[in-house]
């Protein structure tokens, strides 16, 4: 006989599924157990004992009469009794065992009902499928490895020493908001860790990371690896969440097996109840075997009827009984909303108010666990907010950024401040606050970032840039900006995302803006007023505006240096550039300007002007610049110029010309009346001549014609005595007269790419030009004789 643990593949499941389970199927476990029992004992009766007892029936002739029979009756007692006196009585049938064994086994299929036949079976299969039906979900492919799943990060989360660290953390009250309550409620602490024993108080969960760089002890309680397994975690869970709640099969597999087991139920009760009472002890058999027995007629015994009545009787009470718990289960997924599932009462309890509501199979699951410990539920709630997890980074960060790391890091910028540039990572290392000696604070690609009130520490921090960051600022740390920050850097990608604090610093003194705007919004850009910004003095605005925005008006009267990137949108209605009288720097590049702005002449304070990459090709409003008796530096390169006009002359204040790639080919001898031209770049461009005039420079010290088609150099051109930088390289040049060698300050000589097939050895003269200066090949360089070349040499 088949033993009954082989029946447990229909209904085992992993142990861990138990968590699935509620009391209701646990009970129709047992009591499918129980029924199972009685199918099996049912069947191994059936099959071990004899199944029905048969004995022939004589019936009498309607001819014989009653007095004849028992006179016959007795002469044959009589004659017994002579002859054998010892023989026992009784009704002979002249019968062999084996028409017995056929007589029984007739009567067994023909005349006793197929309920009592079968009924060990019809329990066994019933069970069975009420087995398989229970578990059904368990099992199903598109069901069982969500649960799986599932039931991995519960327990995963269950276990996490980050869930008892962050519910450890909340449990407690925050003393500052202690102070503010007028009447105190009492809240269970939960029990803390060994490795938190040092601490009194707990703080609430939102609080910690503006107070992680104290509270070190509180740090130490999650190692490294304990925070990275935290992490998976949180990834984990949200990878689930985004997948489980797209679709309700585990809600619709649950239902419908439920709603079998009723039916099941309805459908058992009724046949049963009709047919149980078939189940008798006596049964009459007719069969035709007449010719083979010589009886027709019997009287059968069903040996274990009685047996099968009561337990048939059993088997309907406990059938009775698991389908009113399967009805229970209907009410209660029909009358709850089990595809939604809030965690409100957690938020409660806990404190962490951005718990999610989850919605279909997740929250299905939810509940189904609810039915087992909600425990598991608020422990694994904490895998579901955002502050837990933003919480959990920022130890793991501390954990990987150490103050001893972060002060290998620091480098003097530009602005020669102690700078520390932090890239790509995911958050702002508390421990950043603890370099007191830090001045500026450069970070770039990283979310999320919350500043919080311990940037108070950083008494000497002045400067501050934000590329592609979010950015939130706690109260303090916004009043600590407001008044120390100096210099303010942010890269965008829209508008919108400036934060809001920035135009509050009133201290400011330098705001660079960087970000692309879409078409529609740049045609009516409308920066916050910047009014508040007392002393602004220099704004750089790389974007696409189509014109200057009133906000820039705004801070007019003390703004000294303006710079306005495009990128190659045209920029129109400058005539707010004539309000900013205070202007000394202005930059406007890529503006698609093709003529120079009228507006820029108002500008009487105006020092340096940047004209770079627009679309000028005539300059001849540069006679205007003579009103400009502050200028000294004038941009006009990467244009289409194509000739200077003689009016440069009267801009007798130049001390810095650039005139690099653009397309001239002339050089007006009026260009060295500006004698006072210290820096003139006239590199990539058509120009073959340069005129004698250029001597009268005697203040030159930088002079590049890099990339022309100049063939021959003037002999004036080595009366600029103070030239320490003198760029030829990449022209027609074949001799580099002796006259060298007036250049005695000379640093820095670029004749790469030339015609030259020796070079004079009066480059000796020239005592400041070593060989990293002198930009030549090396064959040529070899040309000069062995003391020059030591000379250069020799540092």
């Amino acid at each position: 006989m088949i033993p009954v643990m082989e029946f447990r593949q229909f209904s085992e499941q992993q142990p861990a599924f138990r968590v699935l389970k509620p009391w209701w199927d646990v009970f129709t476990d047992y009591l499918s157990v129980i029924m199972l029992m009685i199918g099996v004992f049912g069947c191994t009766l059936q099959v071990m004992q004899d199944k029905i007892i048969c004995l022939p029936q004589r019936i009498s002739s309607p001819s014989e009469n009653s007095s004849d029979v028992e006179v016959k009756s007795l002469l044959h007692l009589q004659s017994n009794i002579s002859v054998a006196p010892r023989e026992m009585t009784g009704l002979k049938t002249d019968l062999d065992l084996q028409q017995y064994s056929f007589i029984n086994q007739m009567c067994y299929e023909k005349a006793l009902h197929w309920y009592a036949k079968y009924f060990p079976y019809l329990v066994l299969i019933h069970t069975l499928v009420f087995m398989v039906c229970s578990n059904f979900w368990f099992k199903f492919p598109g069901s069982s490895s969500k649960i799986e799943h599932f039931i991995s990060m519960l327990g995963k989360c269950f276990d996490s020493p980050w869930t008892t660290r962050a519910l450890s953390e909340v449990s407690g009250e925050n003393p500052e908001e202690k102070d503010h309550k007028k009447s105190g409620t009492s809240r269970s602490n939960i029990a803390l860790s060994p490795g938190e024993g040092s601490l009194e108080k707990t703080q609430s969960l939102r609080s910690i990371p503006e107070k992680i760089v104290v509270d070190k002890p509180s740090a130490s309680v999650l190692d490294k690896k304990e925070g990275e397994q935290a992490k998976a975690l949180f990834e984990k869970v949200k990878k689930f969440r985004l997948h489980v709640e797209e679709g309700d099969i585990l809600y619709l597999m649950y239902v419908r097996q439920t709603v079998f087991k009723v039916f099941k139920f309805l459908l058992i009760i009724a046949y049963n109840s009709s047919l149980v009472n078939k189940v008798r002890n006596r049964v009459r058999c007719e069969v035709e075997i007449q010719d083979m027995t010589g009886y027709k007629d019997f009287e059968c015994n069903h040996t274990m009827a009685h047996l099968f009545s009561k337990l048939s009787y059993c088997y309907l009470c406990l059938v009775a009984v698991y389908g009113l718990t399967s009805l229970y289960t209907s009410y209660w997924l029909f009358y709850r909303s089990l595809k939604e599932y809030s965690f409100e009462y957690v938020r409660q309890e806990t404190g962490i108010n951005d718990i999610p509501d989850v919605k279909n199979d997740f929250a299905f699951m939810l509940h189904m666990i609810d039915q087992y410990d909600p425990l598991y539920s608020k422990r694994f709630a904490v895998f579901l907010s955002e502050v837990s997890e933003n919480k959990l980074k920022q130890l793991n960060l501390n954990h990987e950024w150490t103050a001893e790391k972060l002060r290998q890091r620091l480098q003097t910028n530009t602005n020669n401040r102690l700078e520390l540039q932090l890239f790509m990572l995911p958050g702002l290392p508390d421990t950043v606050f603890e370099l007191t000696e830090l001045q500026s604070l450069k970070l770039e690609i990283i979310n999320n970032v919350t500043i919080p009130a311990s940037i108070s520490q950083l008494e000497d921090l002045q400067e501050l840039s934000l590329y592609q960051c979010s950015l939130k600022l706690h109260t303090t740390a916004t009043s600590f900006l407001k008044e120390n920050l100096k210099v303010l850097r942010v890269k965008f990608d829209d508008n919108r995302e400036l934060p809001n604090w920035m135009y509050g610093l009133r201290n400011l003194e330098e705001l660079y803006l960087t970000g692309s705007l879409s078409p529609d919004a740049s045609k009516n850009i409308v920066f916050e007023s910047l009014r508040e910004m007392k002393c602004l003095k220099t704004l750089s605005l790389k974007s696409n505006l189509t014109k200057i925005p009133q906000s820039i008006v705004d801070v007019s009267s003390h703004l000294q240096r303006l710079y306005l990137h495009n990128d190659g949108t045209k920029l129109v209605m400058l005539n707010n550039l004539k309000k900013m009288s205070n202007l000394i720097e202005l930059e406007l590049v890529r503006c698609d300007l093709e003529r120079i702005p009228h507006a820029i002449f108002s500008l009487t304070n105006l020092q340096e002007l940047d004209l770079k990459e627009n679309n000028l090709r005539s300059i001849e409003e540069i006679i205007s610049f003579q009103h400009l008796r502050k200028l000294t530096c004038l941009k006009l390169w990467y244009n289409g110029i194509m000739y200077i006009p003689e009016h440069i002359k009267k801009l007798g204040s130049l001390e810095r010309l650039y005139f690099s790639h653009n397309k001239i080919e002339i050089l007006p001898s009026h260009l060295f009346l500006c004698n006072k031209l210290r820096y003139l770049d006239l590199s990539n461009n058509d120009i073959r001549f340069i005129p004698p005039e250029i001597g009268v420079l005697q203040s030159l010290q930088y002079f590049s014609v890099t990339c022309n088609k100049i063939e021959n150099l003037p002999d004036e051109l080595f009366f600029c005595k103070k030239l320490k930088t003198l760029k030829l390289g990449k022209n027609s040049l074949s001799i580099l007269s002796p006259k060298i060698s007036y250049l005695a300050l000379l640093t820095y000589l670029d004749l790469k790419g030339n015609h030259f097939e020796v070079l004079p050895q009066e480059l000796g003269c020239c005592r400041a030009l070593k060989r990293s200066g002198l930009i030549v090949e090396e064959t040529l360089f070899e040309t000069l004789p062995s003391d020059v070349r030591d000379q250069m040499k020799a540092e």
